[in-house]
């Protein structure tokens, strides 16, 4: 599965998070460590709801970027 991440750039460190996996998210110090610690994150948050029980969302985000004037 391809699952859409976001990383957003803070004051002092780099924020990640899946749309379609709420509550995985991660933090690095730059946008490197950032996507390095989301792909761990989401292995994991995976791996908790299939222990769980829980049934796996499918992926449904997509990103593209616009141009504006």
């Amino acid at each position: 599965m391809k699952y859409t991440i976001v990383i957003e750039e803070g004051p002092e460190s780099f924020g990640a998070y899946v749309p379609d996996l709420p509550g995985c998210v991660a933090v690095g110090t730059t946008r490197a460590e950032a996507s390095a610690l989301i792909r761990e994150a989401i292995a994991g948050h995976l791996e908790l709801m299939r222990e769980e029980g829980l049934p796996i969302p499918e992926p449904r985000s997509s990103a593209e970027l616009l141009e504006v004037a």
